[in-house]
C-alpha cells in the first residue's frame, strides 16, 4: 500500500519560510523521482519543484527557483520543500507525488499521490 503524506503547511505572513515533509511509504523510495505540486482554488495542480531518483538533480518551476529548495533523504523515505520568502501567490494546497526513476513536469505523469497541505500566505 502506497502512502504519500505531506506535513508542514500553515498560515505565515508574507516574507516568512515554511519547511513542507512528505512521509512515503512506497517499496524502494529511492528509486522514485518525487515531485511537489501545488493547486490554489479554481486553478490547476502546477508544478513546482522536483527532484530526480538519486537527488541527482533538482527543479524548479521559475516563480518559485531561488526560495525554494527541494531534498530527499532517502534513509527516511523523505522528500521536502523548503520555502523561503514566501509571498501571498504562493497560497495554495500543495502535494506531492512519486513516479518512477525520471523526473517530469506534467502532473499525469506521477503515479502517486499525498493528500495535500494548506499554505496560506497573506500580505
Amino acid at each position: 500500500q502506497v502512502q504519500l503524506i505531506e506535513s508542514g503547511g500553515g498560515l505565515v505572513q508574507a516574507g516568512d519560510s515554511l519547511r513542507l515533509s512528505c512521509a512515503a511509504s512506497i517499496g524502494t523510495f529511492s528509486t522514485y523521482a518525487m515531485g511537489w505540486f501545488r493547486q490554489a482554488p479554481g486553478k490547476e495542480r502546477d508544478f513546482v519543484a522536483g527532484i530526480s531518483y538519486g537527488a541527482s538533480r533538482a527543479y524548479y518551476a521559475e516563480s518559485v527557483e531561488h526560495r525554494f529548495t527541494v531534498s530527499r533523504d532517502d534513509a527516511k523515505n523523505t522528500l521536502y520543500l523548503q520555502m523561503n520568502n514566501l509571498k501571498p501567490e504562493d497560497t495554495a494546497v500543495y502535494f506531492c507525488a512519486a513516479r518512477k526513476w525520471t523526473m517530469d513536469y506534467n502532473a499525469r505523469k506521477y503515479d502517486y499521490w499525498g493528500q495535500g497541505t494548506q499554505v496560506t500566505v497573506s500580505s
